[in-house]
Order: C-alpha cells, then sequence, then structure tokens
C-alpha cells in the first residue's frame, strides 16, 4: 500500500482518519499544520494528499499548489466545512482531485481514495490558480459541493444548463457564476423573467421586431437574445412560456439563429442559454403542457438546488455572510448569537435563502442593542409572516377583482385592462401570477 499525508488541524479527525486509512492498510503521515505540510512534502514525494482547507495563516489551498508542484501526478483531496463556490473553483483550477464536505463518512474518503490510486497514471492540465471575487453561493453541505463541482466543470463549455429549485433558493446566481468562469465572461449576462411578459410580447422581447410589425412598433428594435450575442442569456421561469414560443425558441436551439417579428431574414446569434424553473417540467412533459424536444433540449446538464430546510447545516454559513453584508453596508455591527442560530435553524423557511437574506437584513438594521439573539429573530420572523399574510390578503382581493371584471367583459382582456386602468401586459403578468402551479 502506498504512504499518503494527511494535513487536518483538528487533533480529533486526524487521529479518526489517520487510523482509519491505516487499518485499511494504507501508511499515513500525519501533520496538523500547513508549515508541517509543506515541510514532507519538500523532503518527500506523495501520491495521495488529504488535506483541510482552513487551517492556520495559510490554507489547504498552498498544501495543492506545493503537491503539484513537487509531483504533477499527485492526488490531492481536500476537505472543509465552510465551503464556497470561490474555494471549489480555485482548487478546481489548482488540479484537486476532488472536495469532500465535512462532517464525511469515512466510507466516502475510502471510496475517493481508491478512485485516487486508480486514476493516478492520469496527467490533468496545469492550470494557475488565481484570487475569485466573493459571491453569496455559499454552502458546505455535501448537496451545495456538487453543485458547485458540476457549475465548475460545466461552466468552461457552451452547453445549455437547466437550474432546478424553489423559488428563492439562488437559481439566477447560480447562472451567473456558471457565465463568470465561463469564456464568455466579459460578455453580457442578460436574464429574463418569462412569466413577467406578456405571452405576446415574449417573442418580441427575446427576437426583436421590425418597425410597423404591430401596432405600437414605431421603430426597429433588438431582442434580448441579439443583447446577449457572445454572452449568456438567463431564462428565468421558463416554465411559464406557452407552447407556440416553446416551438420557436426551439428552433433557436437547434439553430441558433433569431427571426425578429416582422422579418422574413433569420440572424445568427452567438448565445449561451441557461434556464431556470420552480416548476416540475416532466410533469409537464406528461401533462402536454411543455414540449418534449424542447425539454430534452434545454436539459442537457441539469442541476438542483435542494431547499434551505434540506441543508440546515449552511444555515450558520450564510447568517454570517449576511450579518457581515449589512453590516458593512448600513455601518452596523450587529452580532448573532447563539440563540439567535438556533432560531433561525429551527425556521422551516419557505421563502429559502431569499428569506433568510430579507430576514438578516431586517435584524442588522432594526435589532436593539445590535444582538441578533433568538427573541430578535422570533419577532422579526413573526412580523415578516404578518407582513406576508397582509399582501396575500391583499393579493387574493385583486385577484377577485380581475376575475369579476374579466367575466363583464366576456374575457376581453383587452377592455379589462382599461376598465382596471392598468397596461394590458401588466394584467397578463397578474394573471400569470394569480394561475395555480
Amino acid at each position: 500500500m502506498e504512504r499518503l499525508l494527511v494535513v487536518e488541524d483538528d487533533a480529533g479527525v486526524r487521529m479518526t482518519l489517520t487510523t482509519f486509512l491505516e487499518l485499511e492498510g494504507y501508511q499515513v503521515d500525519a501533520v496538523a499544520s500547513t508549515e508541517e505540510a509543506l515541510n514532507r512534502l519538500n523532503s518527500s514525494v506523495y501520491p495521495i494528499v488529504i488535506s483541510d482547507i482552513y487551517l492556520d495563516h495559510r490554507t489547504g489551498l498552498d498544501v495543492l499548489e506545493a503537491a503539484r508542484q513537487k509531483n504533477p501526478k499527485c492526488a490531492v483531496i481536500l476537505m472543509t466545512a465552510r465551503g464556497t463556490m470561490e474555494t471549489v473553483m480555485a482548487a478546481t483550477r489548482g488540479g484537486a482531485f476532488d472536495y469532500i464536505a465535512k462532517p464525511f463518512e469515512l466510507d466516502r474518503i475510502l471510496e475517493t481514495v481508491k478512485r485516487a490510486e486508480a486514476a493516478r497514471g492520469e496527467q490533468e492540465d496545469e492550470v494557475e490558480p488565481e484570487e475569485l471575487p466573493e459571491s453569496e453561493m455559499i454552502g458546505s453541505s455535501p448537496a451545495m459541493i456538487e453543485i458547485y463541482k458540476t457549475a465548475c466543470r460545466v461552466a468552461p463549455t457552451d452547453a445549455t444548463v437547466m437550474v432546478e429549485g424553489e423559488t428563492g433558493t439562488g437559481k439566477e446566481l447560480v447562472a451567473r457564476m456558471i457565465h463568470r468562469f465561463s469564456p464568455r465572461a466579459a460578455m453580457p449576462f442578460i436574464p429574463v423573467d418569462c412569466g413577467s411578459i406578456a405571452p405576446t410580447l415574449l417573442e418580441s422581447e427575446l427576437f426583436g421586431v421590425l418597425k410597423g410589425a404591430y401596432t405600437g412598433a414605431d421603430r426597429d428594435r433588438a431582442g434580448l437574445f441579439e443583447a446577449a450575442h457572445r454572452g449568456s442569456i438567463f431564462l428565468d421561469e421558463i416554465g411559464d412560456i406557452e407552447l407556440n414560443f416553446q416551438l420557436k425558441l426551439l428552433r433557436f436551439l437547434q439553430e441558433r439563429e433569431i427571426r425578429a417579428v416582422g422579418s422574413s431574414r433569420p440572424k445568427q446569434v452567438d448565445v449561451r442559454v441557461i434556464a431556470a424553473t420552480n416548476r416540475n417540467l416532466q410533469k409537464m412533459v406528461e401533462e402536454g403542457k411543455f414540449r418534449e424536444d424542447l425539454w430534452f433540449r434545454l436539459n442537457v446538464v441539469r442541476i438542483t438546488i435542494p431547499p434551505l430546510r434540506e441543508r440546515r447545516g449552511d444555515i450558520l454559513l450564510l447568517a454570517r455572510y449576511f450579518t457581515a453584508k449589512y453590516n458593512q453596508r448600513y455601518n452596523a455591527d450587529a452580532r448573532l448569537m447563539e440563540s439567535g442560530l438556533k432560531a433561525l435553524e429551527e425556521c422551516t423557511w419557505p421563502g429559502n435563502v431569499r428569506q433568510l437574506q430579507h430576514l438578516i437584513e431586517r435584524l442588522v438594521i432594526l435589532a436593539p442593542g445590535a444582538r441578533l439573539d433568538g427573541e430578535a429573530v422570533r419577532d422579526a420572523l413573526a412580523a415578516m409572516e404578518s407582513r406576508e399574510h397582509a399582501a396575500e390578503t391583499l393579493a387574493e382581493a385583486e385577484a377577485e377583482q380581475i376575475r369579476r371584471v374579466l367575466a363583464a367583459t366576456g374575457g376581453n382582456k383587452s377592455r379589462a385592462a382599461q376598465i382596471l386602468g392598468i397596461e394590458r401586459k401588466t394584467l397578463y403578468r397578474k394573471l400569470e401570477r394569480f394561475r395555480p402551479n
């Protein structure tokens, strides 16, 4: 069996991991600091290194760099309880073999070591590590680590990506990170909320329109696909588009051509498509509400973001991040207390990360004494729930009014919009919002 290097500052984890690997027949050198690890790497060649990311004044990324410089074929396995998109991307670009979230099952470590042994003869391309910007894509749960890894792998390609998840889970953040780390990063990223655009206007908004194509088209106007040329377009709530436009979108994905409303001439556009939905598109396909061929075209790479209630271990990381963010923004000094964290962890978070973010912002602004304790968290949650209930009541009243006006006009939306004193596209948006999923 081969000799491995384990770098871990937690004595208990270090001993457990060392003992386990030795029982599996491996020889193990175990060290507790970056300096010890670098000294070992300077004097010995290891085929496999297992290192924590956050150690002391230096990190596991320094261990990764030193190990790969000493032995380009060295398989470096990184571990962390504080994962972010930035650290995963830096690890991936630095040539890490794999990235594992803590706490982990020992069998997962063994399986990864055996994969590293099998792949040891393969040499990966050297990539220059770089300092990456911070983002709100935070989480060290196994599900989030898998999302980071998938995003890292798909980012350099032009593959179409489908991002699934409940409202507020961060679908647009995933799309933006894929674009940021792609060869298209310097070009536009255009987000489009398909559910907020009236179906009759969606084609002209996306593909453009020629002057005179319809009443009100008083000039030629480029669409959002053309605006995103050589960049990426993010089609949020793709499940809301109607069947007739689904066919036109399918043709674009096949031919990479758009045709402005009123034009007979197609135009080539180089755009990467990232789509997102909070609906079950497979079920919609079965119900005949979404084209199966378009679903296959969009679903080249699928990333599913779990709701916050299924990754409660990430709540602390997110709460700390948002507290620091809003402390800086509002020149505040709010401090998250243990009782506050416990209250956050007990919440079901129906609004997911977005709800947590808004709650922390409210707390930083309003919490007395800048102590974000359990009482302050529970009071803020109660206030938000009361406000949301009031908003739901108003929305229900508005929906009932719209239904009555539509019934009185025999379903004539133009006339109904006039009576209601709103634009037709606004009426369409409201009807889409009121439509049950």
